[in-house]
């Protein structure tokens, strides 16, 4: 892996990690592209490692008080966000656990992820629809709505899908707004994130810890921070309709090269 390639899948790692158009699927897709070669499931979790030092660097005071008053105050509404986020993330733990042989091989086909890309951005697109009509929006988030977000969050074991995607567009169909469920997915990506990071940085010898390999870390945490701040601001005034335009014309383009090679 060239420098050039390190950061530049860096960079792909952060976009798609936290805008809603799945960096599984785009650093699965780098080799189909490129020609090259895929770098393997380990280096793409070390740069989800990198993204999630993006996302606490980004909420840490949401983290923080969200840590003391779960462990203080486990009864105060953000003593309960605490446990619920534990809770719900349960789910993707699960899938990730039994699931994670698909998630290498079987899950990682050309034509699946553009099946995934295009009907899960359906589903963003309609949420978003209904959600806009709504004249009021839900403030409080019970376990009950938690642990739907949190299953949706499991299904972006499959490339394509989007683990910003999933949830948000859950958190859409509950009643929260869109800056509400964007908060949300931010904070429920993060014990899913370590925990796989932890379960992977075992498999990493100090040999491939190389200087295109640090480029690519720093890359995806420096572009993750900034691509969070881009989202949070976006949202305010905007729809999710160029991101769903976005996954439907690359799924298109998936399907069409696929069968012409």
């Amino acid at each position: 892996m060239t420098l050039g390639e390190a950061v530049f899948l860096g960079i792909l790692q952060a976009l798609g990690e936290f805008l809603p158009i799945s960096s599984s699927a785009h650093l699965a897709l780098f080799p189909f592209f490129s020609g090259g070669v895929y770098q393997g499931l380990t280096y793409d979790v070390a740069l989800h490692l990198a993204t999630l030092i993006a996302v606490c660097a980004y909420f840490w005071k949401d983290l923080l008080k969200l840590t003391i008053n779960g462990l203080s105050r486990p009864k105060s509404e953000e003593g309960r966000q605490f446990w619920y986020i534990g809770l719900a993330t349960i789910p993707a733990a699960l899938a990730g656990y039994f699931l994670q042989d698909a998630a290498e091989n079987v899950f990682r086909s050309p034509l699946m992820i553009a099946v995934m890309l295009m009907l899960f951005a359906l589903f963003l697109f309609l949420a978003d629809r209904y959600n806009a009509k709504l004249k009021s929006y839900k403030t409080v988030f019970p376990l009950a709505a938690m642990m739907l977000i949190g299953c949706a969050q499991a299904l972006a074991i499959m490339p394509g899908v989007s683990r910003s995607g999933a949830t948000i567009t859950a958190a859409l169909l509950l009643g929260f707004s869109r800056a509400a469920g964007a908060r949300i997915s931010f904070l429920l990506s993060i014990p899913i994130i370590a925990g796989a990071a932890v379960l992977k940085l075992k498999d990493i010898s100090l040999s491939e810890i190389d200087g295109p390999f640090m480029a690519g870390f720093f890359a995806a945490m420096i572009c993750g921070w900034l691509v969070i701040k881009f989202l949070m601001k976006y949202i305010q005034s905007h729809s999710f309709d160029v991101f769903v335009y976005y996954r439907w014309i690359l799924g298109i383009v998936i399907i069409a090269l696929y069968f012409l090679k």
